[in-house]
């Protein structure tokens, strides 16, 4: 490979920002999240634990966080349930299904104010949307 000099003048300036220009690479953009339900309820489901549940949130102070994303039925989903009898009903279920993702919850806490800051905060975290 043979380099070439490049003059001082103002045809040389002009050539070597040329070639520094060519050398440039476009901006590039945060890719897009993954809007399959798996993936959406991943994110869903990190966010819900670390701002909800291990945050001492005084609305879910009585709950615990019981994820099932591996679901065989194609819904993914998180759930909200008595921390001292997991075993019973939820109080919340948070499911996704399809690509792109339709979320849905429902349950008594969806219910009242608590159910309105639910809402927000899972479309927030379902459309890639990070922090409490």
């Amino acid at each position: 490979m043979a380099f070439t000099r490049i003059s001082r003048g103002p045809v040389g300036l002009a050539a070597a920002a040329a070639l520094l220009s060519a050398c440039q690479s476009a901006p590039v953009s945060a890719p897009a999240p993954n809007r399959a339900a798996l993936a959406t309820m991943e994110r869903v489901a990190l966010s819900a634990n670390a701002c909800w549940f291990k945050s001492g949130d005084p609305m879910f102070a009585a709950y615990r966080l019981a994820p099932e994303l591996n679901s065989f039925s194609g819904r993914p989903r998180i759930l909200a349930v008595p921390r001292n009898s997991p075993e019973t009903r939820p109080a919340l279920v948070v499911q996704a299904e399809g690509t792109p993702a339709k979320v849905d919850a429902f349950g008594p806490m969806m219910a009242g104010a608590s159910g309105e800051r639910i809402r927000r905060d899972v479309l927030k975290w379902s459309s890639g949307g990070s922090g409490c």
